[in-house]
């Protein structure tokens, strides 16, 4: 997300005097001052002109004010403004690149423990909570599909994935199916999906069979509603690990009880978190979202700073880090971007099982 920088023409001592009070308040999570800014801008300006300033930064919303008598704080436009027109991101310092090397060199594990563990050197080096998804299952193609019936309606679905990888589903079907039934649908199924990844077949191959829908028999449109669950189900069945979330328990302004409890739940809930990391997948590099920009209500305190990674030159994840609005953006951004890379080369560098 790039801020429009038409929308308003903030003057260079104006954009200077927010570059100031943003990291102010990153720094000290404290209203800021004229005081201040006077202090800590260098410009040779009254406290009554900065006074002039904040009040237009107050009314074209880059700042407000928490208390009448208290100084401003930074909007989720002020943040957004700061980090993409303001802010340059500081090449990380030895301690934090080094360490980011040391770790993934370290690693001897391969595949999805490496995965996993990327959520945990994110949050040890952001101090911060850090989250990945899995690689994405639909990049594999379907070997072989196999239907066993269950007690009560349900059916366990057994896939193959390149030949190798077995995973199984279990759908809830509308009526019994016998073996037969199942057995035939199966067979229906294998002769369209098989060498087809999971996404391609959610996309096209269901799709051209329901089109087709009025010239199929009763065989045919079982097998399509049976499909559609087992897709559906692969793709639910995408996961992401999180690390450090005890992190944002030390936050001040995060530290209502409430607002923890409803942001654990929605961990756990995970489906809103992976729509939005999924919508990073495409990404050119880094991606910011900042309070309300994430359009999830549970996420209006917090900023997340993602990344996709890759293997084989293609992107099979997302990577990031959630914390607070008020994050130390120079500093988590080259963090996340460099973790992402190395957590590719890493991926390339080792066969998964």
């Amino acid at each position: 997300m790039v801020y429009e920088a038409r929308e308003e023409s903030l003057t260079e001592r104006a954009q200077h005097l927010l570059r100031v009070l943003v990291e102010a308040y990153i720094r000290e999570g404290q209203p800021v001052g004229s005081r201040t800014l006077s202090r800590e801008s260098g410009l040779a300006i009254s406290s009554a002109t900065i006074r002039n300033v904040m009040a237009d930064l107050e009314e074209l919303g880059f700042v407000s004010s928490p208390h009448t008598s208290a100084g401003r704080i930074p909007t989720d436009k002020g943040y957004r403004f700061f980090v993409d027109a303001l802010l340059k991101s500081e090449r990380l310092a030895n301690p934090d690149e080094s360490e980011l090397r040391r770790q993934f060199d370290a690693a001897g594990v391969s595949g999805a423990k490496l995965v996993a563990s990327a959520s945990q050197l994110l949050s040890n080096v952001t101090h911060l909570a850090g989250l990945v998804t899995l690689p994405r299952a639909q990049a594999a193609s379907i070997t072989h599909i196999e239907f066993l019936g269950l007690s009560d309606n349900r059916v366990l679905v057994i896939l193959v994935f390149d030949d190798r990888e077995v995973q199984n589903r279990i759908i809830q079907l509308d009526r019994h199916h016998s073996p037969d039934e199942l057995r035939r649908a199966a067979n229906f199924l294998n002769e369209r999906v098989r060498g087809r990844p999971v996404q391609q077949v959610r996309q096209d191959i269901v799709g051209e069979l329901k089109a087709a829908h009025a010239s199929m028999n009763e065989l045919m449109v079982e097998a399509i509603s049976v499909a559609q669950q087992v897709f559906d189900a692969a793709d639910q069945a995408r996961q992401y690990v999180i690390a450090g979330e005890t992190n944002l328990m030390g936050v001040g302004e995060l530290s209502s009880v409430d607002k923890l409890r409803r942001l654990f739940e929605a961990f756990n809930e995970k489906r809103d978190i992976l729509n939005l990391l999924d919508s990073s997948l495409q990404a050119d590099g880094v991606q910011i979202f900042i309070g309300q920009e994430s359009g999830y209500q549970i996420l209006d305190d917090y900023s997340l700073v993602t990344a996709p990674y890759t293997k084989d030159n293609e992107v099979v994840g997302v990577l990031g880090v959630i914390g607070p609005t008020r994050m130390a953006y120079e500093r988590v951004i080259p963090i996340v971007d460099l973790t992402a890379r190395l957590l590719g080369t890493a991926l390339n560098s080792r066969r998964t099982p």
